[in-house]
């Protein structure tokens, strides 16, 4: 089954998600957890840990971002986070459970980012992992380009069309 707009639903987060959210977050950590073989105790404390700093981080840095739930056919299927300024649309996060990755739901998403940019005639910027060479090859194919980094992240920008 492939994402079609039609079938994605974004809608602001609310309190009451954070149980998703943070199942969505331990679902993104899944595999890089299952290597280090603690039990599930010591697991749940550091994913607890982590999901609290990066979500304390994210409303630290990026007070005014829009947080949203992805709704794929009804369910539950992921976050996005997005600020808007009047310089640039910053796409800071997207997060999917793994049974609504590579479904086409988060190309979507970006596409759409991409046709906003294009109406405004802002630049969408992000930052990508190194280390995330899925999501670099994804927002290559999408007509992003790399305009700098850091030593973790490339910084990439999709420019608008401008007339």
């Amino acid at each position: 089954m492939s994402a079609n707009s039609a079938s994605i639903i974004l809608r602001p987060a609310e309190p009451d998600d954070e149980p998703f959210l943070f199942e969505l977050y331990a679902d993104t950590r899944a595999d890089e957890l299952a290597a280090w073989g603690w039990n599930q105790a010591q697991q749940e404390v550091f994913l607890r840990l982590q999901f609290n700093a990066q979500r304390r981080g994210y409303e630290m840095q990026y007070a005014e971002a829009d947080h949203h739930v992805i709704i794929f056919n009804d369910q539950h299927a992921g976050r996005m986070i997005v600020s808007r300024t009047q310089e640039e649309i910053l796409f800071i996060d997207i997060a999917l459970l793994a049974q609504y990755r590579n479904k086409g739901i988060g190309t979507s998403l970006i596409r759409g980012l991409c046709e906003e940019a294009e109406r405004k005639a802002l630049p969408l910027r992000l930052h990508v992992l190194k280390s995330n060479g899925a999501a670099q090859r994804l927002y290559k194919r999408l007509g992003f380009s790399t305009t700098g980094e850091s030593s973790s992240h490339f910084l990439m920008e999709w420019p608008p069309l401008r007339p």
